[in-house]
C-alpha cells in the first residue's frame, strides 16, 4: 500500500475517479511512508493524522456516492506553516508565534478544502520564511532526502523534502525571493511561482509585501497545474490580487516545441555557475531544441542591478514587518533572522525608492525580451545544496556566500513578478539539478508548458531519494 504514496496528484485522481483504490488507502500510505521517515528529514511542524483520516473517509463517502469534486478530492496535501487554518496553531517556524492561533483561514487553504483535498499537516520552513536554508532553530533543521547532511534549501524547505520523500503527494510553499524554487531544485521536485497577484496571499504571513507569492511544490507539471487550476484567482480579500480571466493551465500541457522560442540570457543567468551545474541546465536546453524548439539570446541589462534591488526590497520589507517584534523581544528570533532585521533598521527611504526604480527598469527590460521569446531558461540555483551548517558554497572551487548567491537567479522572478518554475532536468554527483522557466506575465501555461515537454523526455530518468 505504501506504494501509492509515490504517485502523482493525477496519477491518483485517475485511481479515485475510476474508484480502483480509496481516499483512506491514500492517505494511510502517507501517514505510513511520514512514520518512516519523518524522523531523518524532520519536514513536518505539525501532524493532522486524526483529521486527515476523518477528512480521507469524508472523501471517500462522497466519491462512492457519485460526489466526485474534481481532481484533488480525495488527495493528502500539506501546507507550509505560514498559511493560516482557523482554530489550528499556524507557527510561521518562530518562536514568537509558537503558540499564534488564527481565527481566519488562507484563501488558498479554503480552495483546496473546497475541492476535497486532505490535509495531512503543517510544514517546516526558515523562521518567518526568511532564509534558504530551512535551518531550523525553534522546530530543527530539515534535511534533503536525497543527501540527509545537506540542507533541503528553503524557505520552503519542508514542503519540498516532504513531496520529494513522499510523506505527502504535494504542498503549497511561499516565494519571496526564491523560496518555492529553490527547495524544489535542491529536491528534485516542480515548483511554480506564479504572477504576482494571481494567487491570493490572504491569511498567509507575510514576509515582504510586494515580493510575497503563493504557489505549488509538487511530484509533476502537471500537479502543478492541477493545482494552479484550483487556487489561481481573484479574491478580493488580498489588495494585491490581480483580476485574471479563469484558465485550465492543465488543457496547455504540450510534448513538442515546434515554434517555440527559448531564450537564454548568458551574461547572467549562466555567469558564474558551478559546472556541474551548468552542464545539466546545457543538456537541458539542448532536448527544448531537440523537441522543436528554437534557442536565442536575450539582453536584459537591468539584471545587473537586480541583486541590489532585491536586497533592499526584501530587508526593508521584512523590518516594516517585524520592526515591533525587534524592539520588544529580539532574543526570540533566531540569530540569522535577527540580523536580517535588524539590517533593515540601516536603510533609508533613498535606498528603497532606488530598488523599486531598478525594478521599473527590471520590468521594461523583461518585457522586451519576451517579446523576443516565449520563455526564458536558466539554471535555476548556479550551485548544489551545501552542506546542513555551512555559510558557504563551492563554485568551480571557490567559497563563496551562501545568502549572495542561493537567490541570484530566482530573485529577478521576485522584483518582477512574473511566472518562474523550477524542474529537475538531471543529477550531477548523486544531487537533483533545477532548471528555471520564466514566461510573461500570466504566462503560467506556455511555462508549463514547456516544462511538461521536458519532463515527458525523462530528464531525472526516474530516479528518486533513496529513502
Amino acid at each position: 500500500m505504501t506504494e501509492l504514496a509515490r504517485l502523482t496528484i493525477a496519477e491518483l485522481g485517475q485511481l479515485l475517479r475510476e474508484r480502483k483504490v480509496s481516499p483512506v488507502e491514500i492517505v494511510e500510505a502517507v501517514i505510513a511512508r511520514t512514520d518512516a521517515c519523518e524522523g531523518r528529514i524532520n519536514a513536518y511542524i505539525s501532524r493532522r493524522d486524526e483529521q486527515a483520516r476523518a477528512e480521507a473517509r469524508s472523501a471517500e463517502r462522497e466519491i462512492m456516492n457519485g460526489l466526485y469534486r474534481g481532481p484533488l478530492h480525495g488527495i493528502p496535501l500539506a501546507l507550509k506553516d505560514n498559511i493560516y487554518i482557523a482554530g489550528e496553531t499556524t507557527t510561521m517556524g518562530a518562536k514568537i508565534h509558537q503558540d499564534f492561533v488564527p481565527t481566519q483561514s488562507a484563501t488558498v487553504y479554503r480552495k483546496l478544502a473546497q475541492a476535497g483535498a486532505v490535509l495531512t499537516g503543517k510544514l517546516n520552513l526558515h523562521e518567518y520564511a526568511w532564509g534558504a536554508t530551512t535551518n531550523n532553530p525553534h522546530f530543527g533543521a530539515c534535511h534533503n532526502p536525497w543527501d540527509l547532511t545537506r540542507i533541503p534549501g528553503g524557505s520552503s524547505g519542508g514542503s519540498g523534502a516532504a513531496v520529494a520523500a513522499d510523506m505527502t503527494i504535494g504542498s503549497l510553499g511561499t516565494d519571496t525571493g526564491g523560496s518555492i524554487r529553490i527547495p524544489s531544485s535542491f529536491c528534485g521536485v516542480v515548483g511554480l511561482k506564479p504572477t504576482h497577484g494571481l494567487v491570493s496571499k490572504a491569511n498567509v504571513f507575510p514576509l515582504g509585501w510586494s515580493l510575497d507569492h503563493v504557489g505549488p511544490i509538487v511530484k509533476s507539471v502537471h500537479d502543478a497545474a492541477l493545482m494552479m487550476n484550483c487556487i489561481a484567482g481573484h479574491d478580493p480579500t488580498d489588495p494585491t490580487s490581480a483580476r485574471s480571466k479563469p484558465q485550465d493551465y492543465a488543457a496547455g500541457l504540450m510534448t513538442q516545441l515546434k515554434g517555440v522560442r527559448i531564450g537564454v540570457n548568458e551574461r547572467y543567468f549562466f555567469n558564474n555557475v558551478d559546472r556541474p551545474v551548468e552542464q545539466a541546465v546545457r543538456a537541458a536546453v539542448r532536448r527544448l531544441q531537440e523537441l522543436g524548439a528554437t534557442v536565442q539570446e536575450v539582453e536584459i541589462p537591468a539584471l545587473q542591478f537586480s541583486e541590489y534591488a532585491e536586497l533592499i526590497t526584501i530587508v526593508a520589507e521584512a523590518n516594516a514587518i517585524h520592526h515591533d517584534n525587534l524592539v520588544r523581544r529580539p532574543q526570540d528570533f533566531g540569530d540569522d533572522v535577527r540580523f536580517l532585521v535588524e539590517l533593515g533598521e540601516l536603510l533609508s527611504s533613498g535606498d528603497y525608492l532606488r530598488a523599486q526604480q531598478i525594478r521599473r527598469q527590471l520590468d521594461a527590460d523583461f518585457a522586451a525580451a519576451f517579446r523576443e521569446v516565449d520563455v526564458l531558461v536558466s539554471p535555476t540555483i548556479p550551485f548544489l545544496p551545501p552542506a546542513i551548517g555551512a555559510d558557504t558554497v563551492s563554485i568551480n572551487g571557490s567559497e563563496l556566500p551562501f545568502l549572495d548567491h542561493v537567490i541570484r537567479f530566482t530573485g529577478p522572478g521576485n522584483l518582477t513578478g512574473l511566472p518562474a518554475l523550477s524542474l529537475p532536468c538531471g543529477l550531477a554527483s548523486g544531487l537533483p539539478v533545477g532548471l528555471q522557466i520564466m514566461g510573461p506575465a500570466f504566462g503560467e501555461s506556455q511555462v508549463l508548458g514547456v516544462a511538461h515537454a521536458l519532463e515527458q523526455t525523462q530528464p531525472m530518468d526516474g530516479k528518486k531519494p533513496a529513502l
